[in-house]
């Protein structure tokens, strides 16, 4: 059993006490990023009542819901706020997690072959450094049991460059600059005060999240195009207020997901992959 203080990079963690993550996943764009990732899920995650940790997983916008689902999940997280929320909405809402606790995904509490699936749905995109990206992954191997599930997200190298074109960001000659970052190393850094322009992350290309997870001794490797090349459409919150144009999205969506040649057109990429 591993176990140290959970650390994080201070910038990031002002990001998220600035912001709410909760909210973030409402409204057009984060309910397609939301919907979608557990449309994955529910395909990928083995039958409840299974044992889900789910690591860097916010105030629990994942969390709660699979437990509703009679999954057993523990929520670790290394924000203080999210935690809070995490509690808050447990006691509003009569669900209970296994376990809501502060922790780091790099070296995580819980005990060897003892999760049926590990969700990292954050913590890769927070590790700007591959040795940590991959001590994060090997913890979710330590903790999984063998065949378990891993299911880990990314943000796509190029989301900067879609995102700051569709939302009007790239006027500003310092966005363009941290546009050039994110294409030439995945290096994402924000010397703003603009919390629309995110927080000190690095961006994945669909072939390295795949590689990663395969040297961090996972097999069965899939990749998924969460919001795939729709995300950033001019007429997305139209499409989305219909529910019939609505329906149709998610059912394309699901279609072209482990479409190649749209992974870096997608928001998010999610990896599925299973413990040897």
């Amino acid at each position: 059993m591993n176990q140290q203080s959970p650390s994080i990079r201070k910038e990031v963690e002002v990001h998220y006490l600035e912001t709410k993550e909760s909210e973030r996943l409402s409204g057009a764009h984060g309910e397609l990023e939301r919907l979608r990732t557990l449309e994955i899920l529910a395909r990928a995650l083995p039958p409840a009542p299974a044992v889900i940790f789910d690591i860097g997983g916010t105030a629990g916008a994942y969390a709660f819901p699979l437990s509703g689902q009679g999954y057993l999940v523990h929520l670790i997280d290394p924000v203080e706020i999210h935690l809070e929320q995490a509690k808050a909405r447990s006691a509003a809402s009569g669900t209970t997690l296994g376990s809501i606790t502060k922790g780091d995904a790099r070296c995580l509490s819980a005990q060897s072959n003892s999760a049926d699936a590990v969700l990292l749905l954050g913590p890769l995109y927070h590790l700007v450094e591959r040795s940590d990206r991959l001590m994060a992954l090997r913890e979710a191997r330590r903790i999984l049991k063998t065949k378990g599930v891993l299911i880990a997200a990314a943000i796509s190298r190029f989301a900067s460059l879609i995102d700051g074109l569709a939302r009007g960001f790239f006027h500003d000659s310092d966005f363009r600059r941290i546009v050039a970052s994110d294409l030439a190393t995945g290096q994402h850094r924000n010397p703003t005060n603009q919390t629309a322009y995110f927080t000190t992350a690095y961006f994945h290309r669909p072939e390295e999240l795949a590689a990663e997870v395969r040297e961090a001794s996972f097999a069965d490797i899939q990749i998924f195009a969460v919001e795939g090349p729709v995300w950033s459409t001019a007429h997305l919150g139209e499409a989305w207020d219909d529910p019939v144009q609505r329906k149709s999205l998610m059912e394309f969506l699901a279609r072209i997901e482990r479409e190649s040649s749209a992974h870096g057109a997608s928001a998010h990429l999610v990896a599925v992959a299973h413990a040897t």
